[in-house]
């Protein structure tokens, strides 16, 4: 088997977290490493997906006849300025946004 290239990424972790993933390390008879790895892909593949929706969700608004964008402050549509010559989503509402390593946190919380 071709080996492949690797870096070492670093993070600290709450203490609880890394005492679950040991644990599941050890019931399942695999590295620290390899639990933190499925995790890591785990989340890139849902950032991915989570990104692909987004760019559809903005296509999709901006081939509507009416220009609407969502506000980050009450969520509520307000029309955009007529002069826009293309419709922009300034933010995604409220309940869909979602910092980077609190869904990493989730992502591993599940596996474990």
């Amino acid at each position: 088997m071709a080996k492949t290239d690797t870096r070492v990424l670093t993070a600290h972790v709450p203490v609880l977290l890394a005492e679950k993933v040991d644990q599941i390390a050890a019931r399942l008879e695999r590295s620290r490493g390899w639990i933190m790895k499925q995790a890591l892909s785990a989340w890139i593949e849902q950032e991915e997906e989570r990104t692909r929706l987004t760019r559809d969700a903005t296509q999709s608004q901006i081939a509507t006849s009416t220009p609407m964008s969502m506000s980050h402050r009450c969520c509520e549509p307000r029309r955009m300025v007529e002069t826009t010559p293309t419709p922009v989503i300034d933010s995604v509402p409220n309940n869909q946004l979602y910092s980077s390593h609190r869904m990493l946190y989730g992502t591993i919380k599940s596996i474990l």
